[in-house]
């Protein structure tokens, strides 16, 4: 176990300098930050002046070393649209795009898990094609539509929530958050929805797939040979191995609601992460984007490494493996 953990830990060092090398490459094509520093009225001599200052007239190679060594001494460097430090600008949003994604993914979660496993045990019911056929629907439409609708329902029709903004916060340091107000509580809940919604209807499909084919095994009719109730039989034995194959859409769907919450952060005006990699990318922000995209792929990498670490528990083969790997 011990060595598996150092081998994964490697290879995440290794997927974090590749992203790191290939974003830096992509971003000499993003656009020229220093036209949107200096203005257009800055002659040809300030331009070259502040791009030798930034040291955007280095090799590609030599900005992403000197971007590297200052990421591990702590410096991500200068924002160049805010002027201030990369790492304290991504802390100050990183609570809020946090909290959205830990919402999003608690309603995928239980909403998705629970009806995946009613639609397979009551497949044959009406019930069960209604909310097969409207988690197609959910699937098909895009993420903003369905932020659009929500805002027009619950927000300019019925008045209930906010359509913008993250309501009132409360801080504790550093940390902010809005889930100890009841305005903070209010404005999380239509992002959280858009968000979680399509997840939820991507995991119900994946449980409904995998419980059926589960059930059909020669494992599930042995124990209702020997007379085990229905519940001990679907419960205790078939969603127990129906969760193996889940538990890796849950943690990498996790990590791409976390990256790419930026269409529903920019339709409800959200302060997090997405919101300021948009702004980023129109100003040409080459450090903020960078450290951005090395955060996350670091991100992607440990939840990886949790969810091998997740089939361990759950399941005792994936384990033995583990243990046998280790012993040759």
């Amino acid at each position: 176990m011990g060595s598996f953990f150092v081998q994964r830990l490697a290879q995440t060092i290794v997927v974090v300098l590749a992203a790191a090398l290939v974003s830096f490459a992509l971003f000499r094509y993003v656009g020229d930050p220093v036209n949107n520093m200096v203005g257009q009225a800055a002659s040809m001599a300030d331009r070259e002046a502040m791009r030798r200052a930034l040291g955007l007239d280095d090799p590609v190679i030599l900005q992403f070393l000197r971007f590297l060594r200052g990421a591990l001494s702590g410096d991500l460097g200068v924002s160049y649209r805010f002027g201030v430090p990369v790492g304290g600008l991504l802390m100050e949003r990183f609570p809020a795009t946090l909290e959205l994604s830990v919402c999003a993914m608690l309603v995928a979660t239980v909403l998705g898990i629970p009806l995946g496993v009613w639609t397979a045990l009551h497949r044959r019911s009406v019930s069960s094609h209604v909310l097969m056929i409207l988690s197609l629907i959910g699937v098909a439409l895009p993420t903003f539509l369905i932020g659009i609708v929500l805002i027009l329902v619950f927000s300019v029709w019925l008045g209930w929530l906010p359509s913008f903004g993250r309501g009132t916060v409360v801080s504790f340091g550093s940390w902010t958050t809005g889930l100890l107000t009841a305005g903070g509580l209010k404005a999380l809940v239509l992002p959280s929805l858009t968000l979680g919604l399509f997840q939820m209807t991507l995991i119900l499909r994946l449980v409904r797939a995998e419980m059926l084919e589960v059930l059909r095994a020669d494992y599930v009719k042995f124990a209702r040979a020997r007379g085990l109730t229905n519940r001990a039989v679907n419960y205790r034995h078939a969603l127990k191995n129906t969760l193996v194959p889940v538990v890796t859409i849950i943690g990498l769907q996790f990590g791409n609601v976390f990256a790419f919450s930026i269409v529903v952060e920019t339709v409800f005006q959200w302060p997090g992460l997405g919101l300021l990699v948009i702004q980023s990318i129109q100003f040409a922000d080459v450090p903020l984007l960078a450290a951005y995209l090395v955060m996350i792929s670091l991100g992607f990498a440990a939840l990886n490494l949790g969810v091998d670490l997740l089939y361990a528990a759950i399941d005792p083969r994936v384990r033995a493996g583990m243990m046998s790997k280790a012993r040759v």
